[in-house]
């Protein structure tokens, strides 16, 4: 997977990260807070300007009451 390949899926996560806690009605500090991360870092993961870890997207998904594989699906 080359560069542009790797920040193109992970903008394509970051998107889909702040639309599924949007489509649970979750606020970031709520999705934080449950998650147990901290806020600034899941904004920065929604904005792309921080790249989460697979414990970090496990502990969203957890969160947010979906499967990993649903956050991954389609990108």
């Amino acid at each position: 997977m080359s560069s542009k390949q790797t920040d193109a899926f992970l903008k394509r996560l970051s998107v889909r990260l702040g639309e599924l806690r949007r489509k649970k009605g979750m606020t970031q500090e709520k999705l934080a807070e449950v998650a147990e991360i901290d806020r600034v870092a899941l904004a920065n993961i929604e904005t792309g300007r921080r790249h989460p870890t697979v414990t970090t997207v496990h502990k969203i998904a957890i969160a947010l009451g979906v499967k990993v594989e649903d956050v991954f699906k389609g990108l």
